[in-house]
């Protein structure tokens, strides 16, 4: 997934398989059983390290 920002904090749950997600400029590569939260407003970015399953949730307070 390109880089974009969204309105509202996010929390990535990694399923099954390997992620790395960009925050900020940060890369953090995630596998099954991780998860990290993308703060609203920044710039993210999704790449597939290999196949992989994930739960995202927005977060609106």
């Amino acid at each position: 997934m390109s880089e974009h920002t969204a309105p509202f904090d996010a929390m990535v749950q990694v399923i099954d398989g390997k992620a790395e997600i960009i925050i900020s400029g940060n890369k953090n590569v995630l596998e099954g059983g991780d998860m990290i939260i993308m703060p609203a407003s920044e710039p993210h970015a999704l790449n597939a390290l290999e196949r992989f399953k994930m739960i995202l949730t927005m977060i609106r307070s």
